[in-house]
């Protein structure tokens, strides 16, 4: 497996669905089993070799800079990268881009939780030529990511609206989780900047690009993001 990877941890969100917690502290560090889930995903990145990883932050970020301050870091080389404005997850990529230039990276979202092997999933990332590799699984969401036969890319549909992007005929449908590993030609790829999502850049990109789906479905995965959720992810994650 290689070992050269980076990551980056998207924490700059505001949390509203956390509030009242999110009034006073950022949602990155909101504790499950007293253990913040930004401290728990830097362990998950950590237990698969990454030692270095870029932090967005905007929301209370001179908390979750302390945080890591007297935390040491937890032992790796952690670069944080502010956000005046929120950017969205696109845009927070492309801001932290120059951490993130010269090597494949993971990307995940410092209010999800899971267990899902992240080592298979980089493995399978660099089976073939890709741009990018999408944790998913077969759990409904109202919207969801449509795959061709190979688990190539090729649409999103919102089922609560009806919208839709490229092809859904002879499709797969499936939810992200919000981890990917993504291959540094994003970054000349991509023509999107200022605020947008990552996953508009995906659809953008489909096309020329192979951005392929990597199923984790029996893998544990929660999203405390939602306050009806934290009580599960007790229960999942002790």
């Amino acid at each position: 497996m290689p070992t050269d990877l980076k990551a980056m941890i998207f924490a700059a969100g505001l949390g509203t669905r956390l509030q009242p917690f999110t009034h006073t502290a950022p949602k990155a560090l909101y504790p499950i089993n007293g253990k913040p889930v930004l401290q728990r995903n830097i362990e998950y990145l950590k237990h698969y070799g990454i030692t270095s990883i870029v932090i967005n932050t905007h929301h209370f970020a001179e908390q979750i800079n302390q945080f890591l301050e007297q935390n040491h870091n937890f032992g790796i080389n952690i670069q944080l990268s502010y956000e005046s404005e929120l950017l969205e997850t696109g845009g927070g990529l492309i801001q932290a881009s120059k951490y993130l230039k010269d090597s494949t990276f993971v990307v995940l979202n410092a209010d999800v939780l899971t267990n899902a092997d992240l080592g298979a999933m980089i493995v399978a990332h660099h089976t073939s030529p890709r741009l990018a590799t999408l944790a998913v699984d077969q759990r409904h969401s109202s919207r969801q990511l449509v795959f061709n036969a190979q688990h190539q890319l090729q649409g999103w549909v919102n089922h609560n609206t009806g919208e839709s992007v490229g092809s859904v005929n002879n499709s797969t449908l499936r939810s992200f989780n919000g981890m990917h590993i993504i291959d540094p030609q994003f970054f000349s790829a991509n023509q999107r900047i200022g605020k947008f999502s990552i996953i508009h850049s995906y659809l953008d990109l489909m096309q020329n690009h192979a951005i392929v789906a990597h199923d984790v479905s029996h893998s544990k995965f929660i999203d405390i993001g939602k306050p009806e959720n934290t009580a599960l992810a007790s229960q999942l994650f002790p």
